[in-house]
């Protein structure tokens, strides 16, 4: 195998990740994180996404970050209720395309998720990255709360690993405003990973930014670095959400009804988000699925 060829694999394994980086800028309380819905509420109401919903990234000489900011119409006693449990976020975890593994478990100083990623949604999970994200509640209370996700080493020189979810009660309750911040650090090794990721399978994928219109009006996305981890930030809300969207379903049937609404809400991004045919990610979902109920050695 080429250095090309280690770079890009490992490239692609470091951008599917399921991890934000450091340091994260979530927010510090309900007060603060109100003030944000309030700065956004003119994004939000006319968001090119049809929902109430968007997207920050920036790139950093060693780190990138994406943040997704939305408007769930989901209860935040269930959105909080949701999201403080290990188990629960391995089942939002999964959904990805090439996040093989996750399972819940009792880490160095509490609790922890053993994730394996792939570098193409096929790879068998046996050589798929492993990365052990320890698991902690900032806060949880009637009108604020915040989780994090953190790893601090990844594929290729890259390293500090995040996710910060938090949230605040809109509408009495009723709905939540929700921010998602993702990101990761990296070194000259992970720069050179990038750049050989972005050169060849990353070279014609985009994000969601809209940089400007050409001369028939049609939108021209963000691409390079910030591109890519606004893929990645959208793919993990698209995770917390579809799962919500499944606790509606009886118990018996809320891992197929998220796998279907998951691939169903990238389907309305496939420039950005499509990987495969349907049922291609069903069946591979169902298996994992299965799999993550079982810790692996």
């Amino acid at each position: 195998m080429t250095i090309l060829r280690v770079f890009r694999a490992a490239m692609l394994s470091a951008f599917a990740a399921c991890a934000v980086a450091s340091p994260i800028t979530a927010a510090a309380d309900a007060g603060q994180l109100l003030a944000r819905h309030e700065q956004l509420r003119e994004q939000l109401r006319n968001s090119p996404f049809g929902r109430g919903l968007h997207i920050d990234s920036a790139e950093q000489p060693d780190q990138l970050q994406g943040d997704v900011f939305a408007v769930l119409d989901h209860p935040f006693a269930a959105v909080s209720e949701s999201l403080k449990e290990p188990a629960r976020w391995c089942d939002i975890l999964i959904l990805p395309f090439n996040t093989k593994y996750c399972h819940a478990v009792e880490g160095n100083g509490g609790p922890a998720l053993q994730v394996r990623i792939g570098r193409k949604y096929d790879q068998p999970v046996e050589q798929a990255y492993r990365l052990e994200f320890a698991l902690r509640k900032v806060a949880a209370s009637n009108d604020y709360f915040e989780t994090r996700l953190a790893a601090p080493t990844g594929p290729v020189g890259t390293r500090d690993y995040r996710i910060a979810v938090a949230a605040v009660p809109l509408d009495g309750g009723k709905r939540t405003f929700l921010q998602l911040s993702y990101a990761y650090g990296f070194g000259s090794l992970g720069r050179v990973a990038m750049q050989a990721y972005l050169s060849t399978a990353g070279a014609d994928k985009v994000g969601f930014t809209i940089t400007g219109r050409d001369a028939d009006g049609k939108p021209q996305f963000i691409n390079g670095v910030r591109g890519a981890i606004e893929r990645n930030a959208m793919r993990y809300y698209l995770a917390i959400d579809a799962y919500l969207d499944s606790l509606a379903a009886p118990p018996d049937k809320r891992v197929e009804e998220r796998i279907r609404r998951w691939f169903a809400a990238t389907e309305r991004f496939p420039r950005q988000l499509r990987e495969m045919p349907w049922p291609t990610y069903a069946t591979m979902k169902m298996q994992e699925n299965e799999r993550q109920q079982t810790l692996l050695q």
